[in-house]
């Protein structure tokens, strides 16, 4: 086993407090860093986190069997190849674009007028709690057809499905509560996906339920999997993503007059949020034979963890990387949200997030509402700002200020 400094541990609390002050160290000192507690390997290197999610042959998803499947109820898209993988990711994509993406599209500006409304008046809101939270369950519940009025019951089971799929070690109390949540969520979803089998609709189930592959509509279990597989993927993020944006801005206020000046930048402060600060910060692989990266030797058949985090920080791929810059060259915006992206927050390769245009869609219609809305938007005083997370990472709140702008949302209110 590879010697590791006894004083460091990604494990830790020191660690969870504060990746991104860590991540230069591990880059330089320790780019295929072990640890033994979980017998897997954390890679921060840009280019061997690339190697990694690119080389499908030397490095595969199995260790998704054991990770995710348990709580998805069935293999998800990210373990699937060759033909099946292709057909039912175009399943996937095909409700993520076209009409269905410009249907969507106003489905989110719905649910975030409806949602900011209340907080215009007040000049106060959490950007987590109070919407971004809610709006990333609400839109995903309107893409998939399910009933809005059963958000908070689908959120909690969905808490526990994530819980197991993004946590280090679970006790044997907290392993079951998360299977006890998916065993719900799947029986939740039963009587759906037999009455869109009889009565389809235009939402993604309905597409789903009838969908075929080779010729054979996919089965119940298939079904529950790739919702699950989209609840996750589609709400587990948007929240965080679109709290970093705003915090940054804020933080950075001269990009964000720049912004206001000139809404045509604001793909390109997403794009760089997803950079500087990716939701999801690790991306597991399992190796199919031994590999050798220029910081160490993998064994066949280890865990390998991919620090997106770390890697889009790496000076060998952006210029001046801790800088949070709407304006850096080496982004290409325009790519940032397809396969071609330089930046890894959406992964890379052919498990790439399949809900890109998705993300860019959502956080972009709503910023967009927003910031003409949140004038003058600032932290509220004597509020502490804090991220959690290891796997996904995001603030637990981000209460915000602002001196109420004139607009219709606010004449719908009662005065």
């Amino acid at each position: 086993m590879p010697q590791v400094d006894p004083r460091f541990t990604v494990l830790s609390e020191d660690f969870a407090t504060d990746p991104y002050r860590h991540f230069a160290r591990l880059r330089q000192q320790q780019p295929v860093h072990y640890e033994s507690a979980i017998d897997s390997y954390f890679l921060s290197r840009y280019a061997d986190v690339k190697r990694v999610l690119t080389d499908h042959e030397a490095f595969t998803t199995e260790t998704l069997q054991v990770r995710a499947e348990p709580v998805m109820r069935g293999p998800v898209l990210a373990q699937m190849t060759g033909a099946e993988h292709t057909a039912k990711r175009k399943i996937v994509v095909r409700g993520f674009t076209g009409q269905a993406l410009q249907d969507q599209i106003r489905a989110i500006h719905a649910n975030a007028a409806e949602l900011i409304a209340p907080f215009l008046p007040r000049g106060r809101i959490d950007l987590v709690n109070d919407f971004g939270r809610p709006l990333a369950v609400n839109v995903t519940l309107d893409v998939l057809g399910l009933d809005k009025e059963d958000r908070q019951q689908i959120a909690a089971w969905l808490s526990g499905v994530a819980e197991f799929i993004t946590s280090m070690a679970l006790t044997p109390e907290r392993r079951r509560h998360c299977l006890d949540c998916a065993e719900r969520l799947e029986a939740y979803l039963a009587p759906v996906i037999k009455q869109r089998r009889h009565q389809p609709g235009e939402d993604l189930i309905s597409k789903l339920c009838t969908a075929e592959f080779d010729g054979i509509g996919m089965s119940d279990s298939d079904v529950t999997a790739l919702i699950i597989n989209v609840l996750v993927a589609a709400v587990e993020p948007a929240d965080k993503t679109l709290a970093l944006l705003f915090k940054h801005l804020i933080d950075h206020p001269q990009q964000l007059a720049q912004v206001r000046q000139d809404p045509s930048l604001l793909p390109a402060a997403i794009a760089e949020t997803l950079r500087y600060t990716p939701p999801v910060q690790l991306i597991p692989r399992q190796t199919e034979r031994d590999v050798v990266f220029a910081g160490g030797a993998v064994p066949a058949g280890a865990t390998v963890f991919c620090l997106i985090g770390a890697a889009n920080r790496d000076p060998d791929a952006f210029a001046d990387p801790d800088a949070f810059d709407i304006h850096r060259p080496d982004l290409g915006t325009a790519r940032s949200f397809t396969a071609a992206a330089q930046h890894l927050a959406f992964g890379t390769g052919l498990h790439q997030c399949v809900g890109a245009a998705f993300a860019r869609a959502e956080i972009e219609t709503v910023a967009a509402m927003l910031l003409p809305l949140l004038d003058q938007v600032r932290h509220t005083p004597g509020t502490h700002y804090r991220e959690t997370g290891l796997y996904t990472r995001g603030p637990t709140s981000l209460c915000v200020d602002f001196t109420p702008a004139r607009s219709p949302l606010q004449e719908k209110q009662p005065r």
